[in-house]
């Protein structure tokens, strides 16, 4: 009877101190008054869902972000390639526009070049024919002194226009053609000067005379053959 009423203690003891370690469930009063009842695992789960698939439905949006950046970046490079490619036409259109230019500009001065040799030319040719003509033995009668007077003046002004002439050929060549005929052309002149010279006229100086010509118009026709290649 001792042993089972110490059991029995021993027992009631166990059951007694595993009561007292049980939870105390909490109450939470609410305004009426009555105790709130405790959400249930289920509503708690329903509630969080709406939260998850927000965060699920906003990471295709941010996944679409390296997209619309990709496509931003070849818009932008493509009009780059635009600007460059406008870019180049201006500037062969200008290429273009300015070697147009120069060329009309470099056939302008041809052609001017040209009809300056052209008149030095013509001139030249006719004082060669004066001259001839006045030293020749038939030579036209009346005022020998005015008609050289006049030959005199047409040898200066032809003299003025080949130094000027002269000063600008911009070809070496055509410098030398042009000092040719200056030297030629003073040649005649100091033959005429010497056959004027009372007792230096005879048949020696006019045969000086008509060399030195002679070689006046070769002089010119260098000069004139020059100018049919001058580009």
């Amino acid at each position: 009877m001792l042993t089972v009423a110490c059991l029995a203690a021993g027992c009631g003891g166990a059951v007694s101190s595993a009561l007292s370690n049980l939870p105390t469930p909490s109450r939470t009063i609410t305004a009426t008054g009555r105790p709130a009842t405790p959400a249930s695992p289920a509503a708690s789960a329903t509630t969080a869902a709406p939260t998850t698939a927000v965060t699920n439905h906003a990471t295709p949006a941010q996944s679409a972000s390296p997209v619309a950046s990709a496509t931003a970046g070849t818009g932008s490079g493509t009009s780059l390639l635009w600007v460059w490619i406008l870019l180049g036409v201006a500037v062969l259109a200008g290429l273009i526009a300015w070697a147009t230019h120069a060329r009309r500009r470099h056939t302008a001065r041809a052609a001017d070049w040209r009809s300056r040799i052209v008149d030095v030319y013509a001139e030249g040719a006719a004082l060669h024919d004066a001259i001839s003509a006045a030293e020749g033995p038939n030579g036209p009668a009346g005022d020998v002194s005015g008609r050289w007077a006049d030959i005199q003046r047409r040898a200066d002004d032809l003299t003025q226009t080949l130094y000027a002439l002269r000063e600008a050929a911009a070809d070496p060549v055509q410098k030398v053609r042009i000092a040719d005929v200056l030297a030629s052309l003073q040649a005649v002149r100091s033959a005429i000067d010497a056959q004027r010279v009372p007792g230096r006229a005879g048949p020696a100086q006019a045969e000086t005379v008509r060399s030195r010509l002679f070689d006046f118009e070769v002089s010119l026709r260098a000069l004139r053959g020059a100018d049919q290649g001058y580009s």
